[in-house]
C-alpha cells in the first residue's frame, strides 16, 4: 500500500475496543445506585446496551450528537421506568465515578501491533496524523486520557471527538472539519484528497463517509483485513 500525508484513524474498534469488564461493572455501579425498581445487574446490561445502540443510530441518522449525559439519564430512566426524578442525580458525580471506573478497567488496544504499525507510518511516510471518532457513554475528554495512557496520544496531531464539535459521522461536515485540521496542522498547506486516507471499522460511517468526502479509505477489523493492511 502506498504511503499517504495524513492518516486519519478512528478510534473504537479500530484501535482500541471496550473492556468487558468495566461494562460488567458499570452495570454493577447502577444497578447498585439507580435502582429502585430492583432490576437484575443483567437487565441493567441490557439497559446499556439498548440505549447505547439507539443512541448511535441517532447520531449516525442526525449527524448530530447525542451527549453521554442525556445518555446516562435514559439508561436511569429506563432501569426505574420512568420513576425515578433526574433531580435527585449528580451527573458530574457520576461522571467522575465512571471515569475512575473506567480506568480501574481501561479499554484494551484491539491489536498488538496497533503501535507498531503507527510507528512504522510515522517514520516511512512523515505523514501527520488525525483521529475522527463519534463517542458515547465515554466523552472525548476521558478519551484523550486513555490515549495518552497508552502513548496513542504522541502519533496525533490532532484529535476530533463528536461530543465536542456537536457533529457524528458520517455527516459530511464532520468529514470537512477534519479537512480544515488537516490544513492547518500541515501550516496552512493544502494536502490534495488523493494524499489522504481514513481507516475504521464501520463500513457507513468510515469507509463510505470517507469516499464521499473524497478521500481514500480502508475498512478493517469488521471485515478480513487488519491495520497491518496499512504496511503491505
Amino acid at each position: 500500500m502506498p504511503y499517504y500525508q495524513h492518516y486519519s484513524f478512528d478510534l473504537w474498534l479500530t484501535l482500541i475496543k471496550s473492556n468487558p469488564d468495566f461494562k460488567r461493572e458499570r452495570a454493577k455501579y447502577f444497578h447498585q445506585n439507580f435502582n429502585s425498581s430492583h432490576k437484575t445487574v443483567d437487565e441493567v446490561s441490557g439497559i446499556f446496551r439498548r440505549v447505547d445502540l439507539m443512541c448511535n443510530a441517532i447520531n449516525e441518522k442526525t449527524g448530530k450528537n447525542i451527549d453521554a449525559d442525556e445518555m446516562y439519564l435514559m439508561v436511569i430512566d429506563l432501569i426505574n421506568n420512568g420513576t425515578l426524578l433526574f433531580d435527585d442525580v449528580d451527573t458530574k458525580s457520576l461522571h467522575a465515578q465512571m471515569e475512575t471506573l473506567l480506568f480501574t478497567y481501561p479499554p484494551l488496544m484491539y491489536s498488538d501491533v496497533t503501535i507498531e504499525v503507527l510507528s512504522h507510518l510515522k517514520q516511512k511516510s512523515g505523514a501527520t496524523f488525525s483521529l475522527l471518532s463519534n463517542t458515547g457513554f465515554i466523552t472525548g475528554k476521558t478519551l484523550r486520557k486513555v490515549l495518552a495512557l497508552y502513548g496513542l496520544d504522541n502519533y496525533f496531531d490532532f484529535e476530533l471527538y463528536s461530543d465536542e464539535v456537536g457533529m457524528s459521522k458520517p455527516n459530511p461536515a464532520f468529514f470537512e472539519l477534519m479537512l480544515n485540521n488537516i490544513d492547518i496542522c500541515n501550516n496552512c498547506k493544502t494536502i490534495p484528497l488523493s494524499n489522504i486516507i481514513h481507516v475504521g471499522d464501520n463500513p457507513k460511517n468510515d469507509f463510505e463517509a470517507a469516499r464521499n468526502a473524497g478521500v481514500n479509505s480502508l475498512l478493517i477489523n469488521s471485515n478480513n483485513q487488519n491495520i497491518l493492511s496499512l504496511t503491505q
